[in-house]
């Protein structure tokens, strides 16, 4: 039976708001442009460069195609980033783009979740019909196997998550969701208003031992998971004990409070498709003169989109826009 949870609680990431997995753990920071990490251990991971130009979903169907139509592919997105037509691409188009992807992302998503919890499309979608929906397997527990952990996840904690959350985004008290509030309860990373909620589940997620606060070894076994006593840490696992002690605690006590992990999480004056950008643009500037043309892009095919080179797959079947 304990298999059938683990195989729930990973269906059920999928469902709202993942529990971060060990790759993804090490960058908290709210981010919608990509569930991957960036950088892993201080090695690039293209996958958040494919996530954050294209949107996830679109990210996995490049993963299906083979090298020469993921670049056919490609090359019709360059033609629409290029908005002005000088076969340019600058980094405000790019950022656009970038924007354009995630906010296309996000709308799909809720678009499909709001189907699945509301096939009447009503107005809004009460907790306890969300509840069921999701959790009805639960019902059917006996109090032991409702509250027995795994990871330090349980149904009975999953459901308490979950209820914190909805009661977030219920922004009018009426214990209802409409679209809006729904779209705030699956994608908290994207509405400011529900910074406050991603602090309080990175401080559960964190904070093993329930004290309020996380400390640095908190932290680190966060991200890294030591096999034995005597093994050695790697220099990345250093580098975070560093950067804890000299940005993290900002009051140097030694421990991250709530206001220490709200900046952590959500930085002020960060913008993440700015940011990303400037990062597509100095890997793929052959000529370092600021802007991408579609054959320096094409040329980088791999750094904005995969294919079947990087993974594995059938092809699907292909969008009418290809």
């Amino acid at each position: 039976m304990f298999q059938t949870l683990n195989f729930l609680l990973v269906l059920f990431c999928t469902i709202v708001f993942a529990i971060p997995t060990q790759d993804e753990k090490k960058d908290r920071v709210i981010n919608d442009l990509s569930s991957q990490e960036h950088y892993p251990n201080q090695h690039h991971n293209l996958e958040y460069d494919h996530e954050a130009f294209l949107g996830t979903d679109e990210a996995k169907t490049f993963y299906q195609l083979s090298p020469e139509e993921s670049r056919r592919r490609l090359g019709i997105i360059v033609d629409k980033i290029d908005k002005d037509g000088d076969k340019k691409i600058t980094h405000e188009e790019l950022k656009d783009w970038i924007k354009y992807s995630q906010r296309k992302y996000i709308t799909d998503d809720v678009k499909r979740q709001w189907a699945v919890h509301n096939p009447e499309n009503k107005e809004s979608i009460d907790w306890e019909s969300y509840r069921k929906n999701v959790y009805s397997y639960a019902d059917e527990m006996d109090p032991e196997e409702f509250e027995r952990e795994e990871g330090g996840y349980s149904y009975k904690k999953m459901i308490k998550r979950d209820r914190r959350r909805w009661t977030m985004a219920d922004k009018n008290g009426d214990d209802l969701l409409n679209k809006e509030e729904f779209q705030a309860f699956l994608h908290p990373e994207d509405t400011e208003d529900m910074t406050d909620i991603i602090v309080l589940e990175t401080m559960d997620d964190i904070d093993t031992d329930g004290d309020g606060k996380i400390s640095m070894d908190e932290y680190v076994s966060d991200m890294y998971n030591k096999g034995s006593d005597d093994e050695v840490e790697p220099d990345w696992v250093k580098s975070e004990r560093e950067h804890f002690t000299a940005y993290r605690d900002q009051n140097n006590d030694g421990y991250l409070n709530a206001d220490e992990v709200r900046e952590w999480v959500s930085p002020k004056d960060f913008d993440h498709a700015e940011a990303e950008s400037k990062h597509l643009i100095y890997e793929a500037d052959e000529n370092k003169d600021e802007v991408l043309t579609k054959e320096e892009i094409l040329a980088k095919y791999d750094l904005f989109v995969g294919s079947q080179a990087t993974d594995f797959g059938e092809a699907l079947a292909r969008h009418d826009e290809f």
